[in-house]
C-alpha cells in the first residue's frame, strides 16, 4: 500500500477543468473492438482542484484550504478515478473521462443554481456548499461559465458517437441510520420517474418520452454486470441508496442523446428544415439540457408558459411555435414509432452510473481520511466490471 494517497490533496492549480485521462491497456479483456470503441468510461465527483479566484470570498476576505479540507475529504468520490482507470485499461479504451475540479465548489452532476446549508442530497445543485455562501453573484457566474459550461462542451464532443457511457462513483460504507450499504450499486432509474411514474413537468420538454425514464440504460447491460458481480462474490444493489436526479449528467445525458437522435430521424423525412433558424432555435432548446441558454428558456416560457416574447423577438418566437408544432404534429401521429423503436434499439444510447462502497478501494484513518489505496480490493472489483461490460459486448448488446 502506498504511503500517501495519491492526488489526496487539494490544489488551486486548475490545468484543464475535465480531462481524458490516457490509460495503458493490461492485460486486454476480450471484446470486439468495433463494439469497444462505443463506450466511454467518466468520474466527475473525484476531482481536487478549487481554481485560485474561487478562494477569495464576496468580501475580498482569503478562504484557506484548511478550513474546507473536512467538507472536501466528505464530498469526493474518494478511488473512483482509480478504478475508472483500472476499468479503461482491462478494456482497451485507451483514456477514461476525468473532472478535474472539486466537488465541494462545483458538482457538474447537477443543474445549475446555488445550493442552500443542509439541502437534501438529491435536490441540490452546481455550487456546493459552503461556496453558495462564501461567493457573490459574479464569482458563481464565473464558475459555471468558466467550468461547468467548459466541462459540458468537452464532455459533449467525447460522447459523440458513444451510445454507452458508464459512470463510476463511490459512496459511503454506512447509511445516516448506521445500515451498511451494498458492496456496489447500479443507478438506472430517475428519482421523478419513480416517485411519479412520469418525467416531472418544467424540467425537460415534454417530447422527451417518460417511459425512457423508467431506466436510463439497457437493462440487459445493467442485469449481465449484476450477474458478473454477483458471481465474484461483490454484492450489488440497484437503485439503492439513491436514485438519478434529473440533473446529474447520466439524464441529461439520456434526454440529449435521444433528441439528437430524434433530430437526426426528422431531418431525413424533413430534410427542409435542416437549414431553417426557426427549427434550429428548436432543437438548441430541446438540447439544452443542461438548462444553460437563456435564448432556450425564453422560448422554453413561451412555448410551455405562454408568456410574451422578448420585446422585437415577436415574428422570430412565432416562427419557432410553428417549427415546435410541426415537430410536435410528427412525435404524435407518424413518428410515434421512433420513440417505441428506439427504446429496444441497439443505437439507443445508455447512461449508467455505478457506485463502488469507498472502503473497498480505499483505507481510511480513524477519521474518515483516505490514507492508502488497496490495490488488490481495487482490481478484483474494476476487473470485474469490465469483465461483465466485455461479455455485454461480445454476447449480449443487440445487433443494429
Amino acid at each position: 500500500m502506498m504511503s500517501e494517497y495519491p492526488r489526496r490533496n487539494l490544489t488551486t492549480h486548475v490545468g484543464a477543468p475535465v480531462e481524458m485521462v490516457p490509460v495503458e491497456t493490461i492485460d486486454l479483456i476480450d471484446a470486439p473492438d468495433a463494439l469497444r470503441d462505443l463506450v466511454t468510461i467518466d468520474v466527475i465527483h473525484d476531482g481536487n482542484v478549487i481554481p485560485e479566484e474561487c478562494l477569495i470570498d464576496k468580501n475580498g476576505e482569503s478562504i484557506s484550504l484548511e478550513e474546507i479540507d473536512a467538507e472536501y475529504v466528505r464530498e469526493r468520490d474518494w478511488g473512483a478515478s482509480l478504478v475508472a482507470e483500472r476499468i479503461a485499461a482491462r478494456l482497451g479504451l485507451g483514456h477514461y473521462t476525468r473532472v478535474n475540479i472539486a466537488r465541494v465548489l462545483m458538482d457538474f452532476g447537477r443543474f445549475p443554481g446555488s445550493t442552500e446549508d443542509k439541502a437534501e442530497h438529491l435536490r441540490r445543485f452546481a455550487i456546493n456548499y459552503p461556496f453558495s455562501t462564501y461567493l457573490s453573484y459574479k464569482q458563481k457566474k464565473h464558475v459555471l461559465e468558466a467550468y461547468y459550461d467548459g466541462i459540458s462542451n468537452n464532455l459533449e464532443l467525447s460522447l459523440l458517437n458513444k451510445p454507452i457511457k458508464i459512470a463510476i462513483h463511490t459512496y459511503d460504507q454506512y447509511n445516516s441510520t448506521g445500515t451498511e450499504r451494498p458492496a456496489t450499486s447500479l443507478i438506472t432509474r430517475v428519482l421523478g420517474y419513480q416517485r411519479e411514474s412520469r418525467m416531472p413537468d418544467g424540467i425537460f420538454d415534454p417530447l422527451f418520452p417518460d417511459i425512457l425514464a423508467e431506466s436510463t440504460a439497457d437493462r440487459v447491460l445493467r442485469d449481465r454486470l449484476s450477474l458478473t458481480l454477483e458471481k465474484a462474490h461483490i454484492p450489488v444493489s440497484h437503485n439503492y441508496p439513491y436514485l438519478l436526479p434529473e440533473g446529474s449528467l447520466e439524464v441529461r445525458f439520456q434526454v440529449w442523446a435521444y433528441f439528437m437522435a430524434l433530430r437526426r430521424h426528422f431531418e431525413e423525412i424533413h430534410p427542409e428544415t435542416a437549414d431553417s433558424s426557426a427549427y434550429k432555435r428548436v432543437w438548441n432548446l430541446l438540447l439544452d439540457t443542461n438548462l444553460r441558454s437563456s435564448e432556450s428558456e425564453s422560448l422554453r416560457s413561451f412555448l410551455h408558459m405562454y408568456r410574451r416574447p422578448p420585446v422585437g423577438q415577436e415574428a422570430v418566437f412565432d416562427e419557432a411555435a410553428k417549427a415546435y408544432e410541426h415537430l410536435y404534429r410528427f412525435c404524435k401521429g407518424p413518428g410515434k414509432l421512433f420513440a417505441k423503436e428506439y427504446r429496444s434499439s441497439a443505437s439507443r444510447a445508455s447512461s449508467l452510473g455505478i457506485e463502488v462502497r469507498k472502503d473497498l478501494v480505499t483505507e481510511f484513518d480513524e477519521e474518515m481520511n483516505p490514507i492508502a489505496v488497496k490495490w488488490d480490493s481495487l482490481a478484483h472489483v474494476a476487473d470485474t466490471i469490465a469483465e461483465g461490460i466485455a461479455i455485454y459486448l461480445r454476447s449480449d448488446r443487440p445487433m443494429l
